[in-house]
């Protein structure tokens, strides 16, 4: 399957100053895995910001941010031209964003002697949920929950932190990421199956030249199609962790 060259209005929409500029979200460790010898990041993320800038024959720089809701806060200031983050409807009133190229399960720790099997079943009055404040599933919490209290942190290490001092119900995280926590704290289990999926997108700003975002989708279904997501999953030793996302 080959990909239709971007036109001299996508280029221009996507890199109108002659360079890339793509926000990379630092706090997904599934996402950006570590830097290189240089100090730039280096992850799927970033792998597709390299491969984008490479297909449209220009040069990348790579904005870092040390979550997703400072990369969307900063769409408005227009710094970016591409932003790595989760697509969310949040954050669609002044960023476009493509189908999801990644999928990261989010789930729930909870004491070893919750009752709990679900998410319903924590969605009470008195409950509190830990969770980092404006991650693609605290965002979605908070359009769904009701009637539990969620208690929003600053970091994934501090919503574990909270979830044991503080004697929490839950701790919502990344599958992986809570993994990892439940090793520390064996006490506690993590919930079967998930309450969302972080759906790992590219979006641009919506103030741009529609060619820019239409390519650019086209570009992150190609990336699926052809196994470049796929690769680098592999390349960085995250699979079985990030999913590569369905087509749109």
């Amino acid at each position: 399957m080959q990909l239709t060259p971007a036109t001299p209005e996508a280029i221009d929409a996507l890199a109108p100053t002659g360079t890339l500029r793509a926000a990379i979200n630092l706090s997904n460790f599934l996402l950006v895995t570590g830097e290189d010898g240089h100090g730039a990041p280096v992850g799927p993320s970033p792998g597709m910001a390299i491969a984008l800038a490479e297909t449209l024959g220009v040069q990348l720089e790579m904005i870092t941010y040390p979550s997703p809701g400072l990369v969307a806060d900063a769409v408005v200031e227009g710094v970016w031209d591409i932003g790595n983050i989760g697509a969310e409807p949040a954050r669609a009133e002044h960023i476009n964003f493509t189908a999801a190229y990644a999928e990261i399960e989010a789930t729930l720790m909870v004491p070893g002697d919750s009752t709990a099997s679900s998410l319903a079943d924590l969605d009470k009055p008195g409950v509190r949920i830990a969770t980092k404040d404006r991650a693609a599933y605290c965002l979605w919490l908070e359009r769904n929950v009701q009637h539990a209290e969620l208690v929003k942190v600053d970091s994934l290490d501090a919503s574990f932190q909270a979830f044991v001092e503080q004697g929490l119900d839950a701790n919502a995280g990344l599958r992986p990421r809570l993994i990892q926590d439940l090793e520390s704290h064996p006490s506690s289990r993590l919930l079967d199956g998930r309450f969302m999926t972080v759906q790992q997108a590219m979006g641009t700003p919506n103030d741009r030249d529609p060619a820019g975002i239409e390519f650019l989708r086209r570009f992150v279904e190609h990336a699926k199609a052809s196994g470049q997501v796929a690769r680098l999953v592999d390349a960085h030793g995250v699979y079985g962790r990030l999913s590569v996302a369905g087509p749109a």
